[in-house]
């Protein structure tokens, strides 16, 4: 798939509700945009950690679907989150998942989102299991 394809994919989906923008994407690596809207954040204006979460664990289930073989899907089946700054409402946090496992029946990827000044806010690795 193209990324205009994955786009598309994710679209219609709870990605494509947050604005998930991705601006790269290929077996080894997947980086994406998101603007940080009200509704992304905390009472603070700070992007909400369940929006980091679901931010990482969308790039990192691309990647993995870009490494599926024919008639295999997936499914997260773990994520751990590391917190270490915030991200401000009205800026764009960006997303880089890389591929630290690209097996058979599992995948681990690990994603690092930074604020609009490039500063670390979180990390974030998941294993996303591979189904017939």
């Amino acid at each position: 798939m193209n990324l205009d394809q994955l786009q598309q994919l994710l679209r219609p989906l709870f990605p494509g509700l947050m604005g998930v923008q991705l601006t790269e994407a290929t077996p080894e690596r997947v980086v994406a945009t998101m603007l940080v809207r009200p509704e992304l954040c905390t009472a603070g204006g700070i992007l909400h950690g369940g929006a980091h979460m679901a931010f990482a664990d969308t790039l990192g289930a691309v990647g993995t679907l870009l490494n599926l073989p024919q008639g295999k899907r997936t499914t997260t089946t773990d994520s751990s989150t590391k917190f270490i700054g915030g991200a401000r409402v009205d800026t764009t946090v960006t997303g880089e998942s890389v591929a630290l496992h690209r097996g058979r029946t599992t995948m681990v990827w690990q994603t690092s989102i930074r604020n609009a000044e490039g500063k670390l806010c979180s990390v974030v690795t998941q294993t996303q299991l591979v189904l017939d």
